[in-house]
């Protein structure tokens, strides 16, 4: 079915407020706007169910039952069990909690594989190992291309590596790295599978039957959602990390990984990013579907408007001489986070941009270690320009407009 944009646009109150309808945002891979449905419900849990959750007093008793229900759809959605995901207050930290835990358990000689295309939340927790003797091995980026090749990969693993960690894709470079091809290669060598899902997720969120990563994390602010971050630990392995939570929390699955209390109000919020999709496929498909499937047939219906919108975006940059792409050019291999190179400074190029209303990030984006594996200097950064499936076709062409008359 045609994707419907006007229904798409109406779900976010921010693309109707007067201070941003005339605002072309083009920072979604830094957060994207928040659908009615979160909002709804945040606003809901603040007026109507602010109290401690999970007590009898009626307020209490529904505002855990909205938390719960936020597992429990997301999970259903993405195919793992209910306890097998939980929330933190970012990635980062929850990459960070998980990294103490690896430190616990692994032993001085044992080896973890990192990348450098990676933003710094799924590499600079991981990399502190080294401190405690764990051996921290880099698979490396091409430095022409901003590529990982899987063959480099396979030199680094050998019998003392315990961990791979690495992005679906770069929030810099948006080549889409083969998830599934290199989480295979990891188990058969006998380690687990760490990926990034942060720069993907809000491009379709992942179907977890198919990707078999032991750990997989994103940030629900950048899928429509409340600013959280969202965390898949595999049982197997959740199960033999030590808990990192109260030690009386330590038999359920979901808080061994949430040291501090957690969010409630942001929970239970993380509900309305369910009913969002649910909402998209609903609106566009008359088929009755279970969740997975539901969630696999938006996900394709998201990534086919932002290939539509993109392709003509690369084209213009590679067309473009004071423009240098980061990642490959094809929109179908990468997600709709274009970053380049520019001889003006990026900084001043997104003044420029915003005097037009259009809403551009520059700067190093905390992938400082990607932009300088390409030969780029961090503390100049780069020009992102990266957009989601409610952006228009119009807003596109606007950008590469004034995108001519500035440069």
């Amino acid at each position: 079915m045609d994707f419907d944009l006007n229904f798409v646009r109406n779900q976010f109150p921010a693309l109707q407020s007067p201070d941003l309808k005339d605002v072309a945002f083009f920072e979604n891979a830094g957060g994207s706007y928040a659908c009615r449905q979160v909002i709804d419900r945040l606003n809901r849990f603040y007026t109507e169910r602010k109290m401690q959750p999970y007590w009898p007093t009626p307020a209490s008793k529904l505002g855990g039952e909205e938390m719960d229900e936020a597992r429990v759809r997301l999970s259903a959605m993405m195919g793992v069990a209910q306890d097998e995901l939980s929330f933190g207050p970012s990635t980062t930290q929850n990459t960070y909690v998980l990294s103490q835990a690896f430190r616990q358990l692994l032993q001085p000689g044992d080896a973890i594989i990192v990348t450098n295309q990676d933003h710094e939340a799924n590499s600079g927790p991981w990399r502190r190992l080294a401190e405690a003797g764990i051996e921290v091995r880099e698979w490396r980026l091409t430095a022409e291309t901003g590529h990982l090749d899987v063959n480099e990969l396979q030199r680094l693993l050998d019998d003392n590596v315990s961990l791979v960690c690495f992005p679906h894709c770069s929030n810099v470079i948006g080549e889409i790295n083969p998830v599934n091809e290199i989480v295979e290669l990891v188990h058969n060598a006998g380690a687990y599978a760490c990926v990034d899902g942060v720069s993907y997720a809000p491009h379709g969120l992942p179907n977890m039957t198919e990707i078999k990563a032991d750990i997989y994390l994103f940030s629900t602010y950048k899928t429509y959602g409340p600013h959280q971050g969202l965390m898949i630990v595999r049982r197997a392995l959740g199960e033999k990390l030590p808990n990192q939570g109260h030690h009386f929390n330590a038999d359920t699955l979901y808080k061994r990984f949430t040291p501090a209390g957690p969010d409630h109000a942001q929970i239970a919020a993380c509900a309305g990013i369910a009913d969002y999709f649910d909402a998209l496929y609903e609106h566009h498909f008359p088929d009755v579907a279970d969740p997975v499937k539901r969630n696999d047939i938006v996900h394709n219906l998201m990534r086919s408007w932002e290939t539509k919108l993109l392709q003509p975006l690369l084209n213009y940059v590679q067309n473009k001489n004071s423009l240098s792409l980061l990642g490959p050019a094809d929109a179908i291999t990468r997600a709709p986070t274009v970053a380049v190179k520019t001889q003006r400074s990026p900084s001043e190029i997104t003044q420029e941009l915003a005097s037009l209303g259009l809403a551009v990030g520059g700067d190093d984006f905390y992938a400082v270690r990607p932009l300088a594996a390409m030969g780029l200097d961090p503390k100049v950064g780069v020009l992102r320009m990266s957009f989601v499936h409610y952006t228009s076709e119009a807003e596109v062409q606007r950008l590469m407009s004034a995108l001519d008359d500035i440069l």
